[in-house]
């Protein structure tokens, strides 16, 4: 197939760029915001709208807070100190998942500390929320011709500008519908039901793990990091691991079984003497 070809800058307003890559991540908060507070209106949400409006200020913060430093921390540390002022320049990519998601833990903490919630009660508000916004994310990576997979003879595989001439896996779609469309649906279904605390943030952990260790083996790691280990470990899988085992810890923890529903309940009678 061929590439698209998009320009990067989707609006030039004078000396101001509206990038492609910017406006995904847009997409995604706004998406999420929606979404969210039509969850806060089910019946029995225990969530008011106001609340979804800061606790997603709050994740939006530390996502692309999170995001920027884990991408120098984990991918490029060097390159950004011998240029410290690219860390700002965001429009030309580089965020990682992995540091945007100790960034929103972050975000979460704070969040249950101030209003008096439990952590794995926002966590599991907040999951069914993000998948979208990984969605428009890899589009904006898809968009900006980066992020590019192994060379292929599929039929869907593409010549990526900057990358030769052969035709590679468009991996960012890979994520794109692993990673947003299917591990969206899978939560949306899944936190249909009352759950254990923890579980929904869990099986996100677990699916956002599962998802990116198998398309890692399709995409090309970065050329400054190559392969880790056996000649095939990314550093995306490597931190992949610790996600995973805390999500199958969470799903999985007897005693999160036993435990749900009655501190659910005590916690919402304690909200709702206070209300009244």
């Amino acid at each position: 197939m061929t590439y698209p070809m998009i320009d990067p800058v989707a609006l030039t307003l004078g000396p101001l760029q509206l990038r492609w890559y910017g406006l995904m991540y847009m997409v995604g908060f706004v998406l999420g915001w929606i979404l969210g507070r039509w969850r806060a209106t089910r019946p029995g949400s225990g969530w008011t709208a106001l609340e979804v409006d800061d606790l997603l200020t709050c994740v939006m913060i530390g996502i692309i807070i999170g995001g920027r430093l884990g991408y120098v921390l984990f991918y490029d540390l060097p390159a950004y100190l011998a240029d410290p002022m690219e860390i700002l320049r965001i429009w030309n990519g580089g965020m990682s998942f992995h540091g945007g998601l100790l960034g929103v833990v972050g975000a979460f903490w704070y969040f249950a500390h101030t209003r008096r919630r439990s952590f794995l009660e926002v966590a599991d508000f907040v999951a069914p929320l993000i998948p979208q916004g990984l969605f428009f994310g890899r589009l904006g990576n898809f968009i900006n011709a980066e992020l590019w997979g192994k060379t292929s003879t599929l039929p869907w595989a593409m010549v990526f500008p900057g990358a030769g001439p052969e035709p590679r896996h468009p991996s960012q779609l890979y994520e794109a519908l692993l990673e947003g469309l299917v591990l969206f649906l899978l939560l949306w279904i899944f936190s249909a039901k009352k759950r254990a605390p923890g579980a929904v943030a869990g099986l996100f952990a677990v699916g956002y793990a599962c998802f990116r260790f198998a398309v890692e083996f399709v995409r090309l790691p970065d050329a400054h990091l190559g392969y880790l280990a056996f000649g095939w470990l990314t550093m995306g899988q490597l931190l992949c691991l610790p996600l995973l085992l805390i999500g199958l810890w969470l799903l999985f923890r007897p005693q999160a079984q036993g435990n749900g529903s009655v501190e659910s309940k005590v916690k919402k009678t304690h909200r709702a003497g206070h209300r009244h």
